[in-house]
């Protein structure tokens, strides 16, 4: 295919992502009910959510569905994905990419499972709860409340891919199993501060939470990158 050719096949490709993401999306704001009783589900007991904008509550609608609807169809994004690329590759590298790509998609749903299941619960409680005085309540908004789900999921989810990056960096030589083990207590360290920073709750227990899993999956991209150097 001549370079003129393969931009008509992203377009192509591109378009097909674009339309099936918005039947998704579509889908997605026309069963609010069911679409907002999993988002409203880590939100704790008799915690009540407040709009202050007339326009939010309708934005806010159509960005969880946006959202809603891009999750239900990622798998089919990432297939338009390699499937665009795979022409290019030789078996060996489509193999690889496939292996990336599909480790990388569930170490990022698992990610996102954990904030939603279990971190988000204790921080949006902590700080629903959290006052500097008697005298000042909380009155937690809608957006804020959305804002911080997503966010949270995000980083969670990046932050599980951290063995399929260490991976690819061993497949190309730039990380050694060594230089990880030297370096564990360093990135202890780093690994705490990142957990304090995405659950900013002063509570151990929900620092331990989101520390020790990330913890573990830099113990097994020890493993993996060993397993490359063989």
């Amino acid at each position: 295919m001549t370079f003129w050719e393969h931009l008509d096949e992203l377009r192509r490709r591109l378009w097909y992502v674009l339309l099936v993401a918005v039947v998704a999306a579509v889908g997605c704001f026309c069963f609010k009910d069911a679409l907002f009783t999993v988002v409203m589900y880590p939100k704790p007991e008799g915690m009540r959510l407040i709009n202050v904008e007339l326009t939010q509550q309708f934005l806010t609608h159509m960005r969880v569905a946006l959202w809603g609807g891009l999750l239900i169809v990622s798998p089919y994004i990432l297939y338009q994905m390699f499937a665009f690329v795979a022409p290019g590759l030789y078996a060996v590298e489509r193999r690889m990419a496939l292996r990336a790509v599909g480790s990388g998609y569930l170490l990022f749903l698992g990610g996102v499972a954990l904030n939603y299941f279990i971190i988000f619960p204790f921080a949006v409680r902590f700080l629903g709860e959290y006052q500097v005085s008697d005298e000042v309540q909380n009155t937690i908004t809608l957006s804020s409340y959305i804002s911080m789900l997503g966010v949270m999921s995000l980083l969670m989810g990046l932050l599980f891919e951290l063995p399929v990056v260490c991976w690819l960096l061993a497949k190309i030589g730039v990380l050694k199993a060594d230089f990880m083990k030297r370096y564990r207590r360093h990135a202890i360290v780093v690994i705490v501060i990142l957990g304090a920073i995405i659950t900013p709750t002063g509570d151990p227990f929900t620092l331990a939470l989101v520390s020790v899993p990330i913890y573990l999956l830099w113990e097994l991209s020890i493993l993996i990158v060993k397993r490359v150097e063989k």
